[in-house]
């Protein structure tokens, strides 16, 4: 009997051990970002661009002009570090496209061991993705910019936490409801919070980004505007802008 109980004792001691073993090697795989941000050349996306200006009227509002922009992966180069970076061509023409396209900037997109990094016209170096890809996980996606020098003017871009949100959930473009998406909340501040009053001083930034699933960026938007009472008349400051890409297709 106690030879028994001896081995049942033991079995379940050693099934205990396996089972805790095999939970320790348990490993989590997530995701690259090059899937939700692929590189290839030859690659063409189409968004609907929304450019936000400041209205010549004066009105508290700002205007919107609407384009179709065209993003071509044309070419790799290195850049100054000596990393293989993918060169992008962008070019406009009028939303129904009757007017032969323009081009207008270029920027590049750099795909480290764990980030994605575009280097905009500006030359601004931005951390758009970073591992690990999942809900929650934040970083400083501007730390590259000089956002603290009294001459800068990005100041308003310092501190920007970039935050993972909606991880592998669909989201909807122009293009259809793609089923798999993560969005990048870059920045949501209003300074001081609270409605608009155009009687007031209040700054608004907004910035946010989603990538689909063997896509790349399917949607972007952009805002950053200060509103100004002092002295009158009260009006937008000169660097107050805004940007909205929606994709509507790509091959």
């Amino acid at each position: 009997m106690k030879r028994v109980l001896f081995f049942i004792i033991s079995s379940v001691g050693l099934a205990f051990f396996l089972i805790s073993c095999s939970k320790q090697t348990e490993t989590i795989t997530l995701p690259a970002l090059t899937d939700y941000y692929p590189l290839q050349t030859g690659r063409v996306f189409i968004y609907r661009l929304d450019s936000l200006l400041i209205p010549i009227s004066g009105a508290s509002e700002l205007e919107t002009k609407s384009y179709h922009a065209r993003d071509s992966i044309a070419d790799t180069i290195r850049d100054n570090l000596g990393r293989l970076s993918y060169r992008v061509y962008r070019s406009v023409t009028d939303t129904l496209e009757t007017q032969p396209w323009v081009n207008t900037v270029s920027y590049y997109i750099t795909s480290t061991d764990n980030t994605v990094e575009v280097m905009d016209e500006s030359n601004l170096r931005f951390i758009k993705l970073k591992e690990p890809l999942r809900n929650d996980y934040n970083w400083m996606g501007n730390s590259y910019i000089d956002t603290r020098s009294g001459t800068s003017p990005y100041q308003f871009m310092d501190g920007w936490n970039y935050t993972y949100q909606n991880f592998a959930t669909p989201y909807t473009v122009l293009n259809g409801t793609l089923p798999n998406t993560v969005t990048v909340l870059q920045q949501d501040e209003t300074s001081p919070p609270g409605d608009f009053d155009p009687n007031n001083y209040q700054q608004r930034n907004y910035s946010i980004e989603v990538y689909a699933y063997g896509i790349g960026l399917v949607y972007k938007e952009f805002i950053h505007w200060t509103w100004q009472v002092t002295p009158p008349p009260a009006k937008f400051d000169n660097d107050s802008y805004g940007i909205r890409l929606n994709l509507i297709s790509y091959r």
